[in-house]
Parts: C-alpha cells; sequence; structure tokens
C-alpha cells in the first residue's frame, strides 16, 4: 500500500496531500479545468440573476455557450420560460429535473465533472424561477406558473409537488433544511400582491388558482370580506385544499391498525379472509402421490374483527395568526379519526374567545368556514370548556396544539393541564401540526411538560397521528 503521509522536507516544501480519484481526461493538479470554469459560470449568472433584475450581458453569453456546448435547449436561460414548458418541448429533461437536489454519488468515488455542470444549469433554471420573484403585482397566471415551478423544485428534492408546501404531499417526509419553510413564504408574498378578491371575482382567473397552505390561508382570513361569485369560488379552492390533504392523512391513518384481533368472534367466512398458507398446511395429510393432488376437508379463515374499546378524543386547537397550518391540518385529522368506529372526537378552538366545533367536526370545511383566524389566544377559556367534556379520562386523549405564548394566562393554563394530566388523561401537547414539522414553543410550557412527562411532540404531522394511533390501540 503506498503512504500518502506527508513526509518531513524542508520548510518551503508543499505538503503532499492524497487527491480524490478522478475520471479519464481529468486534468493533472494545477491545471485549470473546463468543465469547473462552465460550473462557475453557469452559478455566477444564477447569483447575478438573484440578487440584481438587470442583466449581465457577459454572463448572459457566456452561460448561453455553456447552455449550448453541452447540448441543453437555450430556453433554460430564458427567465419568462415556465420550467413546465421547458420539459414539455423538451420530455427527456422531466428525468433529469426529478431527484435533481438529491444526486446518487459515484460508486468508485470520483467526481463527474461533465455531469456536475449539466446539473447546474438545471438547478440554476429550477432556482431562479421560483426565488427571483421580482416586484409588484402578482396576477393569477404569475402565481399558478410558480406554484408549478415550486412543484418541479420539490420534485428535484425527491418529494411530490405541495410536500414541502404542505399541499397533495402534506404528509411526506421533509428533507431537512428549512426548505419547506421558505417556499411558504415566497409564496405567501406572492399572494399577498395578488389583488385576490378581483381575482376570485373572475371565475377564468379564479380557476387558474392551485389551492395551498398560503393561498387558503389569506381565504380564511378573507373570507368576511368576500360575497357572491368570489365567495363561491374562494369556497370552492378551499374545498380542494380540505380534500387533497384528507387523502393523504387519511391515508397515513389506515397504514396503522386498531385495536387488537378479537379471536372470541368467529372469522368471517369470505373468500377475502381465506387463509391458504394455513388451509394447505393442515391438509397436507389429505395429499395423494399418485393423483398429485391434495383434498381440502376444512378451510381455515383469518380473523379480521378488532376488540376495541370505546375512546374519546378532544382536540384544542389554538386559531390564532401564528396557528393557520395547525388549524387547517388538525380541522381534517379530527374528521378523520372521528370516521373511525367507537371514537368520540370534540373540536374545540380558541383565540380570545372559545368556540365548540363538534357538530360540524365530520366535515373539515364546514369548521374551517367557522373559524376566526386571528387575534390573541386565552388556553384557561379553552380549558373551561374542554374539561367538562372528560367522562371517563382513562380513556381519553386531549390534543392541545399551540405554541402556548399565554402571558399572564400562562400559570393558570398550566395547572389546568397538570390536573387533566393527573386525572389520567392522556395529554398530548403538540408545538404545531404542520407538513413541514416547523414548531416554536415557549420554552417556560416545554421545560414544564417535559417534567410533567407529557414532552412535546414534533410538529410532523406524521407524528401526531402515531401518537394518536398508539393512544387508541
Amino acid at each position: 500500500m503506498t503512504d500518502t503521509t506527508p513526509s518531513a522536507g524542508p520548510a518551503d516544501a508543499p505538503a503532499t496531500v492524497p487527491t480524490a480519484p478522478s475520471r479519464p481526461g481529468t486534468p493533472p493538479p494545477g491545471v485549470p479545468d473546463a468543465d469547473d470554469n462552465r460550473r462557475q459560470v453557469l452559478y455566477w449568472r444564477l447569483l447575478a440573476r438573484l440578487f440584481d433584475p438587470e442583466e449581465q450581458a457577459a454572463l448572459e453569453a457566456a452561460s448561453l455557450a455553456v447552455v449550448e456546448d453541452i447540448g441543453l435547449p437555450s430556453a433554460l436561460l430564458d427567465p419568462g420560460a415556465s420550467v413546465e414548458s421547458v420539459v414539455q418541448r423538451h420530455p427527456e429533461l422531466a428525468d433529469e429535473f426529478d431527484g435533481l437536489m438529491t444526486p446518487e454519488p459515484d460508486p468508485d468515488g470520483a467526481r463527474d465533472r461533465a455531469a456536475e455542470v449539466r446539473r447546474a444549469a438545471l438547478a440554476s433554471k429550477l432556482l431562479l424561477n421560483v426565488f427571483a420573484t421580482g416586484s409588484g403585482t402578482v396576477s393569477a397566471g404569475q402565481l399558478a406558473r410558480w406554484q408549478s415551478d415550486a412543484g418541479w423544485l420539490e420534485r428535484a428534492h425527491g418529494c411530490p409537488p405541495g410536500g414541502l408546501r404542505g399541499g397533495q404531499g402534506g404528509g411526506a417526509a421533509v428533507p431537512a433544511g428549512g426548505l419547506g419553510s421558505e417556499l411558504g413564504a415566497v409564496e405567501a408574498e406572492l399572494v399577498r400582491r395578488m389583488h385576490l378578491r378581483e381575482v376570485l371575482a373572475d371565475p377564468v382567473l379564479a380557476a387558474r388558482l392551485t389551492p395551498s397552505m398560503s393561498l387558503i390561508e389569506q381565504l380564511l382570513r378573507d373570507k368576511g370580506n368576500l360575497s357572491g361569485i368570489a365567495l363561491a369560488n374562494a369556497k370552492s379552492l378551499i374545498r380542494r385544499y380540505v380534500d387533497e390533504v384528507a387523502q393523504v392523512l387519511r391515508t397515513q391513518v389506515e397504514k396503522a391498525t386498531v385495536g387488537e384481533l378479537d379471536r372470541s368472534v368467529p372469522p368471517k367466512r369470505v373468500f377475502r379472509n381465506l387463509d391458504l398458507d394455513r388451509t394447505i398446511w393442515k391438509n397436507l395429510t389429505n395429499w395423494s402421490p399418485e393423483e398429485e393432488r391434495l383434498y381440502v376437508d376444512r378451510l381455515y379463515y383469518r380473523h379480521t374483527v378488532r376488540r376495541t374499546t370505546p375512546q374519546r378524543l378532544i382536540v384544542v386547537v389554538d386559531q390564532s395568526g401564528s396557528m393557520v397550518d395547525s388549524m387547517v391540518n388538525c380541522t381534517i385529522l379530527a374528521s378523520i379519526f372521528a370516521g373511525l368506529p367507537k371514537v368520540d372526537v370534540h373540536l374545540i378552538a380558541y383565540d380570545t374567545r372559545a368556540i365548540d366545533l363538534t357538530p360540524w367536526v365530520h366535515d373539515p370545511f364546514d369548521v374551517l368556514l367557522r373559524t376566526n383566524l386571528g387575534g390573541g389566544n386565552d388556553g384557561p377559556v379553552a380549558m373551561a370548556m374542554a374539561r367538562p367534556k372528560i367522562a371517563e379520562p382513562k380513556n381519553t386523549a386531549m390534543v392541545w396544539i399551540s405554541d402556548f405564548y399565554e402571558f399572564d394566562r400562562s400559570q393558570p393554563l398550566f395547572e389546568g393541564i397538570e390536573a387533566v394530566h393527573r386525572s389520567g388523561v392522556r395529554f398530548i401537547p403538540v408545538g404545531s401540526v404542520t407538513s413541514s414539522g416547523r414548531q416554536e414553543v415557549n420554552p417556560w410550557f416545554r421545560e414544564r411538560f417535559k417534567a410533567l412527562g407529557t414532552p412535546v411532540i414534533s410538529g410532523h404531522i406524521d407524528r401526531l397521528v402515531h401518537e394518536l394511533k398508539t393512544f387508541l390501540t
């Protein structure tokens, strides 16, 4: 084995450092590499366009030469072309955009510099289209284009479109790094710059909107100022978003099993419950070697009936301005659990007042239309409404979603929570319930929950689904 350890030598002699293996054709150390230069040109153009709307002629010309030299379409450098339009004209690029930001490492550890240049060109297109949003009023078409481009960026990170922003892929795992929150912030700013009421009043423009958390938040805040066609279009967008997220969450809830198998109940003798492996095993003594045939005396079926205990689930959601994402996700989640057998779900929302939304818990769309987002929060008022709903503490779970910034009401709220917990109720504090997993919790409450043995769970909705399924099993 060759020793690559730098040896002692004169003080001015450079140390010998082992270098990473390189592909054939790579110039020796110290010689500029053409692919490295190409990649730097593309990244310098990216930075220039992100921070200065003015075009740098030299960088544009050099970037165009690079793109054409590596066989990519010049449309990648056109700021007016969406990623979708580029892919429509060049469908072979679709697979390259998928997983672009999470490439598989080369097995031999060598760098493919030519591939890096190609990825730089494609990544630059995604990043510029998503983060160079300009200024001024945003049209419905511009928002729709941005949402499409953001979807391609999410695909480049291995997530479905909307997965990082809490849309159709709301329950998907989210890569670390805060990209989801950054995309959400950009989208929220675009929605703020759009004349939403005028767009909603035009059915053609409203049809171009894609429901997202940022858009739904704005619609919920502004619903009191809408009427006629605008209100109908707003409700349609909210309904579409609720249905999309509900489908994702329903799949997550159904992944786990509620209750243990109840073997005191005979299995239902239908074909879908037939236990073929057990049936063959139990009838092997009836095998006829001469006829090469198995005679079955008895069929065996799987048990599917599950033993469940009536459980009560009380969900309390802070609907103040900082908890919009949680409000939407939790109303949908509560409706899904309300549809499970022998689960009695109660839903309470609060800011400075509390409102019992239990009569509408089966329809999250109706719940959201009855909420009034914004304002402060008064936890003790919500606790006063929630505690009378506890009938059997041992069979009750109380999920409390809030950032717990109660200020002068902190001590009274915690005393109420402590009493509920000590009565036998399964108390589950949640900092937030977002698709990105972000959460912010008052440190005062966080420490006391930890001491109480009920630490604040992660804000990702997957974790809350798991906790509730564990309680109901």
